[in-house]
């Protein structure tokens, strides 16, 4: 017979088998490196996207609103000034709505920073324009009823200075660490808003010699927490050395 046997022509179809494998793998293998390559490809422009909305997320973060209510007591400020010495600054009227935007400041001031801190709206400008703000409207506040005659200037002075030798003794140990806002410094603050707006307003009899008191336990509050801050500042600048040295010789040994 000339035919091939059957046993040689199984044979031949299972040779052809690994052939076409062999092309199946090949093309699987080709497949998965262009899909790697494509997939790799598309993980960067993903990462690229990311990174672009996370920033464009962090720019839009400024405009919340705790810092809304920043910007809107610094332009309170201005606005404050203006009533206050209206009419030559003894006129009750207008007194009385100097009085109610220094109210509006400082209701801001006790809601932003918790709003902040709440929601984590905590920004690099909040942090920078929170204390500039809460300083403009009490100084503000306190050289125009020093200037009107309503306050002695030691007393303006006093404040002031305390106010903003804390806040530079903050920067020069904040390589050490931060230091703190006490209970005492925020009795102190509240204890400054009420004074200084009994002042604002044209208080006459019994309130007007209640407002004297108030004003001295504030005077008491802003000197004994101003160096209670200098304490802290001395013990966390002595940690801070303390440290430094220890690690230095750590890493020498």
């Amino acid at each position: 017979m000339t035919g091939v046997p059957a046993s040689a022509a199984g044979g031949s179809a299972k040779a052809k088998g690994p052939v076409t494998s062999a092309a199946s793998v090949s093309g699987g293998a080709s497949a998965s490196v262009s899909g790697g390559a494509s997939g790799a490809s598309g993980g960067a422009k993903s990462a690229r996207g990311g990174k672009l909305a996370a920033a464009a997320v962090d720019q839009a973060s400024v405009w919340n609103i705790a810092n809304l209510l920043t910007m809107l007591r610094l332009l309170l400020v201005p606005g404050f000034v203006a009533l206050m010495l209206a009419d030559g600054g003894y006129d009750p009227a207008w007194r009385s709505l100097a009085w109610a935007a220094f109210a509006i400041a400082m209701i801001t001031d006790l809601f932003d920073g918790h709003l902040a801190r709440a929601y984590n709206l905590v920004t690099d400008f909040g942090k920078i324009a929170d204390p500039i703000a809460d300083k403009a409207i009490m100084g503000a506040a306190l050289i125009c009823l020093s200037a009107l005659g309503d306050l002695p200037w030691w007393v303006t002075i006093v404040i002031l200075g305390r106010e903003l030798g804390i806040t530079l003794l903050r920067f020069i140990v904040i390589r050490y660490g931060v230091i703190p806002a006490s209970r005492g410094g925020k009795v102190k603050t509240l204890t400054q808003g009420v004074a200084v707006g009994m002042y604002v307003l044209a208080l006459t009899g019994w309130l007007a010699t209640l407002r004297w008191w108030v004003m001295a336990a504030a005077v008491v509050l802003t000197v004994v927490t101003g160096l209670d801050y200098v304490r802290q500042a001395i013990v966390l600048r002595r940690q801070g050395i303390a440290e430094r040295r220890a690690a230095s010789e750590e890493a020498d040994a």
